[in-house]
């Protein structure tokens, strides 16, 4: 959102998102777009509206699909607990640090310690 002197100048996302109760959605989806490319209508500021389905899905989960959100939930969960193993903190900072330089080094702590269990995981999974 953009605010002027005036109020509101552009205001771009969601609005308004169905509430869910008891099983079921309430009201609509409220979209604002505000296009940014070179136009010359002047008419740049559009609001939508969507059923409340809009964003479900209409297929069911592949095997795929599945196995990489187990995956992705393994990585997840182990990088929460190295996270907070006092045992392995102070070896894990000092490597990071030592790598940050590096051409392919990361750059944020949680995507080296991402970069370290994911790589365990593809050693014990395959």
């Amino acid at each position: 959102m953009q605010v002027g002197p005036a109020g509101i100048e552009t205001i771009s996302g969601a609005l308004k998102r169905p509430k869910k109760q008891n099983g079921h959605n309430h009201g609509n989806y409220l979209v604002a777009i505000h296009r940014v490319a070179a136009t010359t209508n002047p008419n740049c500021q559009r609001v939508y509206t969507f059923a409340p389905d809009r964003y479900n899905r209409s297929t069911p989960y592949s095997a795929d699909e599945l196995a990489a959100q187990n995956k992705f939930g393994e990585i997840a969960a182990a990088v929460a607990a190295r996270r907070k193993d006092l045992t392995k903190i102070a070896t894990d900072n000092a490597n990071f640090k030592a790598q940050t330089d590096e051409p392919n080094g990361k750059k944020t702590m949680r995507s080296y310690l991402w970069s370290l269990e994911k790589a365990i995981w593809e050693q014990n999974n395959g």
